[in-house]
């Protein structure tokens, strides 16, 4: 059965990457995974967020970097979305894996590029091994290098690189970064590459699909595959139609 993974959280329903989403998500078993991109605040404090600039989601200027966790705090980061999420604030990365701990297969995506976040990748590591989540978490990147420096740290940890699409020397790049995740767009996905990579021993990660239609096509490439969506609940109405 494919594992279902709320992007952002539950981020059709509720704002990306909040509490709100987050909580969402663990009022329902079926959804076996989570995404949540991190970054850190001025005063070096891993916090979820997307963006590097706000402004999108939440009601401030500049960038995430330029406020500490206490003025990040301060920042509407729901009614975006809808008035029922005025009081959402933006969450740590601590918050989140008190909140999901034992309950949900959580991939964080650490937001970054070349020196943006010195220490990023030691301090969600060191979450990670404070909350006992060494078994519960992939930590991903599009920063192929941010990956690799989490493996020198924690080499036991599950790490994977996302792609933009299908590259090439993909076995090179896995092996140069310690990682066995491999997070591609549903689109350039096929068969015969799903089969082949997930019977040589990689987790895959289908992104992002929305469409129900999509989602059974790619759901049918592979039992194994791992759907990254941001409306689980159309992957689940599927699932139960079959039942």
């Amino acid at each position: 059965m494919n594992l279902c993974m709320a992007h952002r959280g539950w981020s059709g329903r509720a704002p990306e990457n909040t509490m709100a989403a987050v909580r969402l998500v663990l009022q329902h078993s079926e959804i076996r995974g989570m995404e949540i991109d991190v970054q850190l605040s001025k005063d070096g404090i891993p916090v979820l967020m997307h963006d590097f600039t706000l402004g999108r989601t939440v009601k401030a200027d500049g960038t995430v970097k330029d406020y500490t966790l206490e003025e990040l705090k301060r920042f509407d980061a729901g009614s975006w979305f809808g008035s029922a999420f005025t009081d959402e604030r933006i969450p740590s990365l601590e918050e989140v894996l008190a909140e999901v701990r034992g309950k949900v297969l959580l991939n964080i995506e650490l937001k970054t590029a070349g020196d943006m976040y010195p220490g990023l990748e030691e301090k969600v590591v060191e979450l990670v091994y404070k909350y006992g989540m060494e078994n519960e978490v992939y930590i991903t990147s599009f920063d192929h290098d941010a990956v690799k420096r989490v493996h020198r740290l924690a080499p036991s940890l599950t790490k994977g690189l996302i792609f933009g699409g299908k590259s090439t020397l993909l076995h090179e790049q896995m092996a140069e970064t310690g990682a066995s995740v491999l997070s591609i767009p549903y689109p350039y996905l096929t068969q015969d590459f799903v089969k082949e990579m997930i019977e040589q021993g990689y987790t895959m990660i289908a992104w992002t699909i929305d469409d129900p239609e999509h989602i059974r096509r790619v759901m049918d490439l592979h039992p194994e595959l791992q759907i990254c969506t941001n409306y689980p609940d159309r992957m689940l109405g599927l699932t139960k139609k079959e039942a």
